[in-house]
């Protein structure tokens, strides 16, 4: 994505190309084109960006031009220099390697041929940490010299540009029911930082800098951010999203969801100027763009696309937290992808399974009202607990129309008793064990920790006494034992429920 006055050319992967408006320039009518593109599109290779002076009318470079740019990479300055092209032509080539400073290599690039044609150009090596990842490059160019090096212009032409190279940050969450997952954000803007999943409100936060003006509002046709989620994190497999910024709602048009990947689904949030004006005028002091994305509903509904992009596949239940040994009702409906989401009647073969087992199967043909669902009512088994499969094949008699949806039966997080204690929590029970940590500061982390949600413990009453800064000493030889794995989880909690009883420790 690039970012300028005048309307944005978008390609995938955020490689782009503008021209900006002409201006006048001694009697001639002449533009800036700025493009980026990578050195080889197969790899994560060097990102290269282009800067030219062209002919508005004849499309032709202008020859001699004395470009002065000042470049900046995210919120890292990296250059200011002037630089000579014969053809009006440069080409900077960023490349990451792990310098202690920013390095300028300059070299002629073209042959004969080029040359007589004028496609030669200047070719600038820009070395430093990270500078090939992808992200917001900014440019203030200043034109100060055009046919002719001895003709400084009395008005030196002036451009910012703002080029959005794509970047990918990749996210670990160790979830306690679906396990290891791995949530990718592509930005097309910047890069973002603050990255957070909270597993019970099944909430992704992150933050990224944006400067809140009205020059760069304008100046900006969208921000562009992807969510690229695993198939098998069924939390997340929800049928729609929504998006904040500082705090603001923005349009649920905004979002796109892309389920035509047999592994994940993309999740699309492209903002456009109308929702940052929007932002802007709610809050004009703002720092960066804080994003929370949550699903859409509080009422769950979890989507698929069969494999063969066909036919998009709605599922709820009821009751909302499926039990063992308890009747429950599945409803599904069977959309048709390219009859505007239509329901649509076709055959299908319905099965749950764990594990390969089949739980139960039913086939039949879907229903084609809006108003009416399919239902497949049966009871969970005793013994079943867990992650369940919902299959659904066959679909039309499509062999290749086919999908699963992972749900939990007897899921903890639905629990009032659930504990969830980050592993490195143990690192701060074994300190303060040892007295490398003080008994205040111990207690005034465990409490951040369960107020902010990090760590969760069973619901307890807070005492209403006058508290005391004194902590038994068989609660802090619990803390040690549980660091080093002699006790378990809950009587290590029953430790913290005590303090907050006799209201040592404030939840």
């Amino acid at each position: 994505m690039l970012i300028s006055s005048s309307t944005i050319t978008v390609y995938g992967h955020g490689v782009g190309s503008e021209i900006f408006p002409p201006v006048d320039l001694n009697g001639k009518q002449v533009s800036l084109e700025v493009s980026s593109s990578v050195n080889n599109p197969d790899k994560n290779d060097d990102q290269q960006i282009s800067i030219s002076l062209i002919d508005f009318k004849s499309k032709i470079t202008l020859r001699d031009v004395t470009f002065l740019i000042k470049s900046s990479h995210g919120e890292k300055f990296l250059f200011e220099k002037e630089f000579q092209s014969d053809n009006g032509f440069l080409v900077f080539n960023f490349i990451s390697e792990n310098t202690e400073s920013i390095q300028i290599q300059e070299q002629k690039e073209g042959n004969f041929f080029a040359s007589l044609l004028g496609f030669d150009s200047r070719l600038i090596n820009i070395k430093g940490p990270k500078l090939s990842d992808g992200g917001l490059y900014k440019f203030d160019i200043t034109i100060l010299t055009a046919d002719g090096y001895s003709k400084k212009l009395d008005v030196p032409l002036t451009f910012k540009a703002g080029i959005s190279v794509a970047q990918v940050s990749k996210h670990e969450i160790n979830h306690p029911i679906f396990g290891p997952q791995e949530i990718n954000v592509v930005t097309y803007y910047d890069e973002i930082k603050n990255f957070q999943y909270d597993i019970k409100s099944k909430e992704i936060s992150f933050s990224m800098p944006f400067e809140w003006s009205l020059e760069n509002i304008n100046q900006t046709s969208v921000v562009h951010e992807e969510l690229v989620i695993p198939k098998t994190f069924g939390d997340l497999l929800v049928s729609g999203f929504s998006m904040y910024v500082n705090d603001i709602k923005l349009s649920d048009e905004i979002v796109t969801i892309d389920d035509f990947f047999s592994e994940e689904r993309v999740v699309h949030f492209i903002i456009s100027q109308k929702e940052l004006q929007n932002i802007y005028n709610n809050h004009t002091i703002q720092n960066g763009m804080n994003f929370l994305i949550k699903p859409n509903s509080d009422d769950i509904q979890l989507s698929s696309v069969t494999s063969n992009g066909q036919f998009r596949i709605f599922v709820s239940w009821e009751p909302k937290n499926l039990q063992s040994n308890s009747k429950t009702t599945i409803y599904f409906d069977v959309i048709d992808v390219f009859l505007k989401n239509r329901p649509i009647a076709v055959n299908y073969d319905f099965s749950i399974t764990q594990n390969e087992k089949i739980i139960f199967e039913q086939s039949g043909i879907s229903s084609d009202s809006k108003d009416k669902h399919n239902i497949a009512e049966f009871t969970i088994p005793r013994d079943i607990s867990g992650i369940v499969q919902l299959n659904f094949k066959n679909l039309g008699d499509n062999n290749l129309a086919n999908t699963s949806i992972p749900i939990v039966i007897n899921n903890p997080l639905n629990e009032k008793n659930y504990i969830s204690i980050p592993e490195w929590i143990r690192n701060n029970a074994k300190w303060w064990s040892e007295e490398q940590i003080d008994d205040n500061a111990f207690v005034q982390g465990i409490q951040y920790l369960i107020k902010e949600g990090i760590m969760k413990i069973p619901s307890t009453t807070q005492g209403t006494g006058p508290g005391s800064n004194q902590i038994p000493s068989w609660i802090k030889n619990n803390a040690g034992w549980w660091a080093d794995g002699q006790i378990d989880d809950d009587t290590f909690v029953q430790g913290l429920q005590f303090l907050i009883k006799n209201n040592i420790l404030r939840v």
